[in-house]
């Protein structure tokens, strides 16, 4: 089977491969990172950005069982795409597994133009099983991914994880996939990520 994902940061290449060690499917890689640097500067999704994007994954379906775009910004093009195969948003079954048990779930992000996606898709989800959901922004996190500094971004995200978990959080949710290295950093709890999540998303609904 051949899962192709469309990425908007380049790390996000080796975070998935990562999560896909060991399991019996081949991983495709598209790495657009001027489609998320537009809607940055546009300040969140365009109608442009939103067709380019869709345009992409139409073409990835052609060649795959299955489409997992990893961005949360572009998220939404996915919720609205039917192109034959599966074509789902890293995110939508980390948002399930979050808030599955209810309860108080704090989403980080570290992108604003992230915040209403995230918040909409994570609400929708909550809206099932009546858990409270926050979505906090990290600060300053994306500026030091932006200038290439993983181990301080990681960081960061792992600080910020760790006070909502002593606020009390019963969940906690590296909303971003270029987040998931800081999950092993955490000292309160464990935080969910969204790859493993996702991949095993995709894999269930092409499979079926």
């Amino acid at each position: 089977m051949r899962i192709a994902c469309l990425h908007t940061v380049e790390s996000n290449r080796a975070v998935f491969d990562a999560a896909a060690v060991g399991r019996d499917f081949e991983l495709h890689h598209l790495v657009r990172d001027d489609l998320l640097k537009g809607a940055e500067q546009a300040g969140g999704l365009t109608e442009a950005i939103a067709a380019e994007t869709e345009g992409l994954l139409r073409d990835l379906a052609g060649e795959a069982e299955g489409v997992l775009l990893t961005c949360s910004t572009l998220g939404p093009v996915a919720d609205r795409l039917r192109a034959g195969v599966p074509v789902l948003r890293v995110d939508a079954a980390l948002a399930e597994q979050a808030v599955r048990d209810g309860g108080r779930v704090v989403a980080l992000i570290a992108v604003e133009t992230t915040q209403q996606p995230t918040r909409e898709l994570f609400e929708a989800a909550a809206a099932a099983t009546g858990a409270e959901v926050e979505v906090r922004l990290v600060p300053e996190a994306w500026s030091r991914f932006r200038a290439g500094d993983l181990a301080g971004y990681h960081a960061l995200v792992a600080e910020t994880a760790d006070a909502a978990f002593a606020e009390g959080a019963a969940v906690v949710v590296l909303a971003q996939a270029s987040m998931a290295g800081a999950a092993g950093l955490t000292r309160q709890g464990r935080p969910l990520t969204s790859p493993a999540a996702g991949l095993e998303a995709v894999l269930r609904a092409a499979a079926s």
